[in-house]
């Protein structure tokens, strides 16, 4: 599985990127991934996931999942994340702070 991770605006306006690929991760931390994505219900959210009051200085989040015979993308605002995707977003933007894939 592949993702790819952008998070923009807040504060300051910087875009954080991140990719990553489950094949260049510990077997322990892909299955955990794969766990995250598959307990957002990626794959069944709309392409866009909006909050009618936005808020200024909120991040906007857009990942695209590949899993070899699916693939999704999808634009969340900050305020309207749902709660099950929220640990996928953590761990994502973690991984991009550190700028490594494990």
């Amino acid at each position: 599985m592949h993702i790819q991770f952008e998070r923009t605006g807040g504060f300051a306006g910087l875009k954080l990127q991140h990719s990553v690929d489950t094949a260049t991760l510990l077997p322990e931390e892909a299955q955990s991934l794969h766990g995250m994505v598959q307990a957002a219900g990626f794959f069944d959210l709309p392409e866009t996931v909006t909050t009618p009051l936005p808020g200024a200085d909120r991040f906007q989040y857009k990942l695209t999942v590949d899993s070899g015979d699916r693939g999704h993308t999808v634009t969340i605002h900050e305020g309207a994340t749902p709660a099950a995707l929220k640990p996928l977003l953590v761990w994502l933007t973690d991984k991009a702070r550190k700028g490594k894939n494990s």
